[in-house]
């Protein structure tokens, strides 16, 4: 098993160094130029100075991008990724929090970084690509890099608040990957279709498998999500058979009606995470793709992008919930009450909250001291010698499988009229309605009521009727707002904070 991420590369670039490893519409670059490149970069970087720094990555989502991450570990230093499209506001915030000692860009946006107040070196990856690598100066860096270092801080988004940079390590990556590789059987022959933005930490999941194992990352042009006949073309045409997408992503494909179309033989393996999946959209997929491997797989930035999976191996009615199955390896699950007992995996009747303990937990928050120490705790388990433990926030049971079954997140949790309510309930029953796209519930706390979002042809009317057969009357919305298109964040999620925005009074 690799020491540093570096490491797979090098492997890689003895056995297949010619071989594609990350393609996009109209380029590509081997094994080997990844290396080159990366190392180069390293150089730049390395002949400042530099070592355990921050370093930003304020580009384009491509190739550069990735040459970019493996430039700053080569060099020592840790990587972040940002959005060259979120607010120039929120880019001041993560800079402000970072202090970044360098900042690796493009000519298109010297102007937008000049208008934020910051300390850093910038430089131009076209700059950075022009230098010969000193072979010397990196391999002296690496000497002195350990498997605990830090690899890379990757900013949660969505928060109303001050984004919060999670810290993960080299060995909490590695172990992850090696975990994945393994239990998805993942080799040099896959190629992997990428969904998900670098920033966000499914990407994690891709990249290193592509690093790992060698098989080729294809980035999928982020505009074809939204024409769904368009991207199942282009998985057939660049021969994709393997994806790991956000629910959302697979959803818009599936009511689309464009799986009907086409023979979809070429995937292989369909990984999802980072929302519920409905299983009426997951049948769709199994329907048209009966042959495909498929994984719901569970957890979150803090956990290195997962700590439990389920490979769907039994079929479920439109109107069920999916399992989150059991642990991954190196993560350790403990469900704890409301007073830090444990609950077994026999007592199907008890909600605790999901905690993780394990090699693959990040160090923390970033310059955020108060809020690591809320969630990153001593295990109240352990009394003999310090464990951290992650808790996650999310309520979590067992079924009569012993697999965790997602139960919402703490903080979704309402109380209306006296009723404990968990928000994704209601939505995993209006997704069991055909009509409907999407939807999301969210609670009008001012007006105590619960007001469901949704996307699709139903009739308000018709679609409470539905509803009203699905769950109990205490549970069934107050107010039914049909959009003409669901709003999404940067993530490809649905983006619950823009709707509250515009729909909730403060």
């Amino acid at each position: 098993m690799a020491r540093i991420v570096t490491d797979y590369l090098e492997d890689l670039c003895k056995k297949i160094p010619d071989k594609i490893a990350i393609s996009e519409e109209n380029d590509s670059i081997s094994f080997a130029n990844l290396r080159k490149n990366a190392r180069r970069i390293a150089t730049v970087v390395a002949k400042t100075g530099l070592l355990r720094k921050s370093v930003v990555i304020y580009l384009d989502k491509g190739i550069g991008v990735i040459e970019s991450f493996l430039g700053c570990a080569y060099s020592g230093n840790f990587y972040t990724p940002m959005d060259t499209e979120m607010p120039m506001s929120r880019v001041q915030s993560i800079i402000d929090t970072l202090e970044p000692s360098m900042i690796i860009t493009s000519e298109n946006y010297l102007d937008k970084l000049s208008t934020i107040n910051h300390t850093a070196k910038v430089c131009l990856i076209s700059d950075m690509l022009k230098v010969a690598e000193d072979d010397n100066l990196i391999n002296s860096v690496l000497d002195r890099i350990t498997n605990r270092d830090v690899l890379y801080v990757l900013f949660t988004s969505g928060s109303t608040g001050k984004p919060k940079g999670v810290i993960i390590s080299h060995n909490a990556t590695i172990n992850y990957t090696e975990w994945a590789s393994e239990a998805f059987n993942i080799t040099e022959h896959d190629i992997l279709g990428n969904q998900t933005p670098f920033y966000f930490s499914m990407s994690v999941f891709d990249i290193y498998q592509m690093l790992s194992r060698g098989c080729t990352l294809d980035i999928i042009p982020k505009e074809l999500f939204s024409r769904p006949k368009d991207i199942l073309d282009y998985i057939v045409n660049r021969k994709i058979n393997m994806i790991y997408w956000v629910p959302s992503a697979l959803n818009l494909v599936a009511k689309s009606g464009a799986l009907n179309d086409r023979d979809m033989g070429v995937l292989k393996k369909i990984l999802f995470a980072g929302e519920v999946m409905p299983n009426s959209v997951l049948n769709i997929w199994r329907k048209a793709i009966p042959d495909a491997f498929y994984a719901n797989l569970f957890g979150p930035t803090e956990l290195t992008d997962i700590c439990t999976y389920y490979v769907v191996d039994r079929d479920f009615k439109d109107d069920e919930p999916l399992p989150i199955g059991k642990a991954c390896k190196n993560a350790d699950i403990l469900v704890l009450d409301a007073q830090n007992h444990l609950i077994e995996e026999t007592d199907t009747d008890s909600m605790g909250e999901l905690c993780v303990r394990g090699s693959i937990i990040a160090y923390g928050y970033y310059h955020n001291e108060e809020k690591t120490n809320e969630v990153f705790v001593q295990n109240p388990l352990n009394s003999m010698y310090k464990e951290v433990i992650y808790r996650t926030g999310d309520l979590v049971k067992y079924n009569e499988y012993g697999e965790l079954m997602y139960a919402g997140r703490k903080d979704f949790q309402v109380k209306v009229s006296g009723y404990r309510i968990e928000l994704g309930e209601i939505e995993t029953a209006v997704s069991a309605i055909p009509e409907v796209k999407l939807n999301c519930c969210l609670f009008d706390a001012k007006n105590q009521l619960l007001v469901l979002f949704y996307e699709g042809e139903i009739e308000k009317k018709e679609l409470r009727s539905q509803l009203n057969k699905k769950i109990p009357r205490y549970m069934m919305p107050h107010k039914y707002i049909r959009l003409d298109q669901m709003p999404f964040n940067a993530n490809g999620k649905i983006d619950r904070v823009s709707i509250k925005k515009i729909f909730f009074e403060d």
